[in-house]
């Protein structure tokens, strides 16, 4: 099992930064990572989401949702092909902090047999977490 984790401090409610994550029809005008998404936000129902990390094109997945508790939590999982060959587990947290600020917590974990075989496009992967991460606080740093 391989992971990536990157976190960073957002100036803003996390009502404001919960709703900014489910405004998926948004996501194309200022998410470097994740450009399109689609689907209920429910547990239990599968988004398409397509991706982009580095100079490589889109890749589109169709994960489940795990986990949806509002203002704290969005969790998927998807796989590629087969079961066992690759899948990746998404998350978004949001841990309140001090006053109307929240750290936002942002990792996915990935198993199967192909993940050795990844190591370039996983580390494409956390450069663009963090570009989303710095996306993220941007756009809810900014004046309603």
């Amino acid at each position: 099992m391989k992971s990536i984790r990157s976190e960073i401090h957002i100036q803003a409610p996390a009502e404001k930064v919960w709703a900014v994550l489910m405004d998926f029809n948004a996501y194309g005008s200022w998410n470097p990572l994740i450009t399109e998404i689609s689907g209920e936000a429910r547990k239990g129902a599968k988004l398409r989401v397509k991706v982009r990390t580095g100079e490589r094109s889109g890749m589109v997945f169709r994960p489940t949702i795990l986990n949806l508790e509002p203002q704290k939590e969005i969790r998927w999982q998807g796989r590629l092909l087969l079961p066992g060959l690759f899948s990746g587990e998404h998350y978004f947290r949001i841990e309140q902090g001090g006053g109307e600020t929240v750290r936002f917590i942002h990792g996915e974990h990935f198993t199967g047999l192909l993940v050795g075989l990844m190591g370039e496009l996983l580390e494409d992967a956390r450069d663009a977490f963090i570009a989303m991460n710095h996306a993220l606080k941007m756009r809810c740093e900014q004046a309603p």
